[in-house]
C-alpha cells in the first residue's frame, strides 16, 4: 500500500472451492495505482479463477475483493464500465478488422473513439483493415489489447496475453504493456513466461496451491530466496575438489563439467581464480551469475521451466 492510500485492486483472505478442492485458498494482496502487478504459479494454482473473482465472472467463497472500491460481483455492471480485460486465448470473428472490432466494441460500451488512434497506441496500425483469422499471432494479441482500451479504463486484467507467440511477437507486446504503464494505467498480469514478469512488473506475487508463497519485486524476491552471485567455471570436474582442499569458499559441482563458487566478497572470486590457475586444471571458461526470477520459481514451486521459460505445460483443472 503505496503512502497509505487504499490500493487500487484489494485482495483479503480470498477463498474459492470447487467440491473438495481449495483453488484458491485465504489470498491477500493489494494492487496500487498504475502499477504492474504479476500473479505468478503452476497450472491449477489459481491464479485465472483469482482474476475472474476480480473481473466478476466468478464469485468467491469467502473473504474480500474491490476494484476500485467496487465489489466487483455485486457491482458488476459499474465495474466492467471502467476496466479492460483480455482473456485466455483472446479470439475474435474471423472476418472481422481491427479496425471494425474496435468500432463494434466501442457502440457496445456507448464511446465514441477514434479507432486508428486505439490503433497506434497498440503499434497496430499497420492492419487496421486485415480480417483476424489473417493477423499475425502477435497482430491478434495486440487487437485484444485495443479491445480492452475501448472504454478508457483504469484498471486492466491481461490474462497470459503472450502464451503461444513467437519472442519478436512478446516483445511487440511487452512495448505495448510498458506504453500502457507509462500513461498511469494498473495493470493485473498473469503470465507462464518468468522472464516476462521479471521485465514487465513492479511487483509478483508467487502463488502455489491457492497460496502466495512469495510476493514483493522481483529483485527482493530473488534476494530473499535466491543464491547469491556466484562463480561459474566451466572445466575439469576436479577443480571443484582442489578448490574446497585449498581454500575456505563454498564450492558446488554441476552438470560434470561446471563449478560453482559463492561470491560473498568480491575477493571471493579473485582467490578462486588464483586458485584455479595455480592447480592447473583444465578449464574452458568462467562467467559469474546471480538468479533469475525463474530460478527462483523453480527452487519454490519444483516445477521446471518449459520451452522459452514458461513453467510448466498447460493442461486442465483450475488455474
Amino acid at each position: 500500500m503505496a503512502n497509505g492510500t487504499r490500493p487500487v485492486v484489494l485482495v483479503e483472505g480470498l477463498e474459492k472451492r470447487y467440491g473438495d478442492l481449495r483453488a484458491v485458498d485465504g489470498l491477500s494482496f493489494g494492487i496500487n495505482e498504475g502499477e504492474v502487478f504479476s500473479l505468478l504459479g503452476p497450472n491449477g494454482a489459481g491464479k485465472t479463477t483469482t482474476v475472474e473473482i476480480l473481473e466478476g465472472i466468478r464469485r468467491g467463497d469467502g473473504g474480500k475483493v474491490e476494484v476500485m472500491g467496487l465489489d466487483p460481483w455485486s457491482q458488476g455492471y459499474e465495474l466492467h464500465k471502467r476496466v479492460g480485460v483480455i482473456p485466455q486465448g483472446f479470439t475474435f470473428f474471423r472476418k472481422a478488422t481491427p479496425r471494425e472490432a474496435i468500432t463494434y466494441y466501442a457502440a457496445l460500451f456507448g464511446r465514441k473513439v477514434d479507432p486508428d488512434e486505439i490503433l497506434r497506441e497498440v503499434l497496430l496500425d499497420d492492419s487496421p483493415k486485415t480480417l483476424f483469422e489473417n493477423l499475425s499471432g502477435g497482430q491478434k494479441q495486440k487487437t485484444g489489447l485495443a479491445l480492452a482500451l475501448v472504454n478508457s479504463p483504469e484498471v486492466l486484467f491481461l490474462d497470459e496475453p503472450t502464451t503461444g507467440l513467437d519472442p519478436a511477437a512478446r516483445r511487440a507486446v511487452w512495448d505495448v504493456i510498458h506504453k500502457l504503464k507509462a500513461s498511469g494505467k494498473t495493470i493485473l498480469l498473469t503470465t507462464h513466461y518468468l522472464d516476462e514478469a521479471q521485465q514487465l512488473s513492479d511487483r509478483v506475487a508467487i502463488i502455489n496451491k491457492g497460496r502466495i508463497i512469495a510476493i514483493g519485486t522481483p529483485d527482493e524476491i530473488i534476494a530473499e530466496h535466491g543464491s547469491g552471485e556466484r562463480l561459474e567455471i566451466l572445466g575439469d570436474p576436479t577443480i571443484g575438489d582442489y578448490l574446497r582442499e585449498n581454500t575456505k569458499l563454498k564450492v558446488e559441482n554441476h552438470n560434470g563439467s561446471m563449478v560453482s563458487v559463492a561470491i560473498e566478497r568480491r575477493r571471493d572470486a579473485l582467490e578462486a581464480l588464483q586458485q584455479v590457475e595455480q592447480s592447473g586444471l583444465r578449464w574452458t571458461g568462467i562467467r559469474t551469475r546471480e538468479d533469475s526470477l525463474e530460478d527462483v520459481f523453480i527452487k519454490l514451486v519444483g516445477h521446471a521451466a518449459g520451452p522459452n521459460g514458461a513453467a510448466g505445460h498447460k493442461g486442465g483443472g483450475s488455474k
